[in-house]
């Protein structure tokens, strides 16, 4: 990978205040706009890596090192439950961190109306929570993390409580916005599919304790189209991330098809 380091995780681990051991050891380095996916089991600590890079918690040892200086270092978090305020309309969730920033409405709202023209959503910036699909007030949650303007996303699984064809829609256009703004991105997912179709770069983790078992890279060109979904090499690579999710898992023999 020739683009320079963006975040560098040496040795990291992670005990909580019951004891649990969430994370032990992790290395990784993850380059400037690269798309990683990370894909493990329930409680391997996915989660928790992406919540230590955004600050939301302390390492217990070790230490993460940032490649992109404090100054020009703007990231944006994108959760599973979209978390949107049923009270405000699509354009006041979505104005909504520009406006603890500090930044005056009328300046905020021009960057608002243009990153919910990026996400597909002109036309609904009156409609509320409880008027949109799934689909949609994910779109809002993408929205109110592009509005920053970030340089690297963090998204932990996203698209998981969404249907394959809204998931599929949204997968499509988030690599587009991706090649667009050059973003860094870390991506939790269960779906090995999606991981492998969205990534440049697959990590697999394992549990107990939560660790670091295979790094894939995925040598597929951009852009990827549905063609590259049904190719051998798309199979071959979804293979060989189900073989490592399942050895981490301590069923070597499992095969993709129970993933």
């Amino acid at each position: 990978m020739n683009n320079p380091p963006a975040i560098t995780l040496s040795h990291v681990s992670k005990v909580y205040a019951n004891g649990t051991l969430a994370l032990q050891d992790v290395n990784v380095v993850i380059h400037q706009s690269q798309f990683v996916s990370i894909v493990g089991p329930s409680g391997c600590g996915k989660s928790t890596v992406l919540r230590l890079i955004a600050g939301l918690g302390r390492v217990s040892s070790g230490h993460f090192d940032w490649g992109i200086p404090q100054q020009a270092r703007k990231l944006a978090f994108v959760f599973q439950d979209a978390s949107l305020m049923a009270w405000a309309n699509v354009r006041e969730n979505v104005r909504l961190p520009l406006k603890l920033a500090g930044i005056p409405k009328k300046d905020a709202m021009s960057l608002v109306q243009n990153t919910l023209a990026l996400v597909g959503l002109e036309g609904f910036e009156k409609s509320y929570p409880r008027e949109l699909s799934g689909g949609m007030k994910m779109r809002v949650s993408i929205a109110r993390a592009l509005v920053t303007q970030p340089n690297i996303l963090l998204l932990d699984e996203p698209f998981g409580a969404l249907d394959e064809i809204t998931r599929s829609k949204l997968n499509r256009d988030l690599l587009d916005l991706w090649s667009l703004y050059n973003w860094t991105v870390l991506f939790v997912t269960h779906n090995i599919y999606e991981a492998v179709y969205l990534s440049n770069r697959v990590l697999v983790m394992g549990t107990s304790p939560g660790r670091i078992v295979a790094d894939i890279m995925i040598d597929a060109p951009y852009p990827r189209s549905e063609a590259f979904r049904m190719s051998l090499a798309y199979n071959e690579y979804c293979r060989l991330v189900a073989k490592h999710l399942a050895a981490a898992m301590g069923n070597p023999k499992n095969s993709i098809l129970q993933f």
